[in-house]
């Protein structure tokens, strides 16, 4: 299945506005986070473990555990962001 990747904030001054993601049905939010990070260089540093991140799911706030869907869209952004 194909997702929607979206970075916001800090994140998004690393690795641009976002990207396309192919992963397995039934992937998780981890899963897709563990995916990025497994590209390496800015994807490893900017969406490490460790790292506190909030995520969306279709533009509503979720936990990594949450299952992704075909063409679902999934934003990560640090946990406070400005106006």
């Amino acid at each position: 299945m194909k997702i929607r990747v979206r970075y916001f904030a800090s994140i998004r001054e690393a690795l641009g506005p976002g990207e396309a993601l192919e992963l397995p049905p039934g992937a998780t939010v981890a899963l897709a986070r563990d995916a990025l990070i497994e590209r390496g260089g800015a994807h490893a540093v900017a969406l490490q473990r460790g790292r506190a991140l909030r995520c969306a799911l279709d533009q509503a706030l979720c936990d990594e555990a949450a299952l992704l869907a075909d063409d679902a869209e999934l934003a990560f952004f640090p946990p406070v962001t400005g106006g």
